[in-house]
């Protein structure tokens, strides 16, 4: 409870960097929580626990931006109006992100295997899933299907659980982590063999460097997520309110299959961004 309630929805869009800190604090206190109580499938409970956390601030703001989408205005300034909202989760997914990664580099190798595990294994499933493809339109096809798949399952979350879209997305905000973590570990391994020694600029280079190469193309694929959610959430909203055969619930429809499209066209901008930009300084 007194997670949930650290920040209501308004105050949350009115300061949107302070859901930064609140992603951290939220994300490390399931992590360990999760070590303490659980043995088994951590990586998968504190994934549950961050979004537990979540709840009370997601399903407040998926209901503060139904009521957007009734009043007067154009569609392009509810859509505006929208990237508050937006601007709240992308803060709280960066925190994540930063969280997880901070904690699989500092951690020993022992305990972040037994952490993060899970998260491991999906990795390396999709680094072999994608590996087979020399062709970079082949590339581009499967990440873009997988990246995809992930937004049909936010939307689905978010419409059938409401905040459901949030456990979604702090599991890509924990494989995100551990990609970066891996990437300064692997990094700072091989310092450690050519200069005999890594001190803390080694830590901040690295880390700064993986959080660059991933986030560059990954910024945009959580931000689609986020607007699919979005769209789900708004949804889900309106139909809990029975307001189906009426001109406002014909309003949210509106709205958030604008909020599907647009999110559809950043994840073909993140894929390409991928495939053929990324490679290019890593």
């Amino acid at each position: 409870m007194v997670l949930e309630m650290l920040l209501n929805p308004r105050k949350a869009e009115r300061s949107p960097w302070e859901l930064f800190f609140i992603g951290v604090v939220y994300s490390t206190v399931a992590i360990f929580m999760s070590l303490l109580i659980f043995n088994d499938h951590i990586g998968l409970v504190m994934v549950f626990l961050t979004t537990i956390a979540c709840t009370y601030l997601v399903q407040g703001t998926m209901r503060l931006e139904e009521k957007k989408d009734l009043c007067d205005g154009s569609e392009c300034s509810k859509l505006r109006e929208h990237t508050k909202a937006l601007s709240v989760f992308m803060f709280m997914f960066l925190g994540f992100v930063v969280s997880f990664s901070f904690w699989y580099v500092v951690l020993p190798v022992d305990m972040t295997s037994q952490i993060f595990g899970l998260q491991e294994q999906t990795i390396s499933a999709v680094n072999a899933n994608i590996s087979g493809n020399a062709v970079a339109g082949g590339v581009f096809a499967k990440i873009f299907l997988n990246n995809a798949k992930v937004l049909l399952f936010t939307l689905l979350f978010a419409f059938f659980y409401g905040a459901g879209a949030v456990f979604i997305l702090s599991w890509n905000a924990a494989v995100v982590g551990v990609a970066i973590g891996a990437f300064a570990r692997n990094a700072l391994a091989r310092i450690a063999v050519e200069v005999g020694s890594v001190g803390v600029g080694n830590y901040f280079s690295t880390y700064s460097l993986g959080l660059f190469r991933y986030m560059t193309h990954g910024t945009f694929e959580i931000l689609a997520y986020f607007i699919a959610a979005l769209a789900g959430g708004i949804i889900s909203v309106a139909v809990a309110k029975h307001e189906f055969n009426t001109p406002k619930f014909k309003h949210v429809l509106l709205d958030s299959v604008d909020l599907i499209i647009i999110s559809l066209a950043i994840l073909i901008f993140a894929a390409a961004m991928e495939v053929f930009v990324t490679p290019q300084f890593f």
